[in-house]
């Protein structure tokens, strides 16, 4: 996976987390649970285009070139 892809993707996944919690109103809670949400989503993202952890079974990451 190169970098740049993955500068990129975590760019545009801070800007789209920033507009929606600048300019979408919700409850406080629901917020910190949006973005406990995206950073574990990204993390994990990571961790298998990395390929720190293995997918078991059927599920396969696309690969990014």
């Amino acid at each position: 996976m190169p970098l740049i892809n993955v500068v990129l993707t975590l760019v545009v996944v801070g800007v789209v987390l920033w507009l929606i919690n600048t300019y979408i109103p919700m409850q406080g809670t629901i917020k910190t649970i949006l973005n406990w949400v995206v950073v574990i989503c990204v993390i994990i993202w990571l961790l298998y285009g990395f390929g720190v952890i293995n997918s078991g079974g059927n599920v396969h990451m696309p690969m990014v070139k």
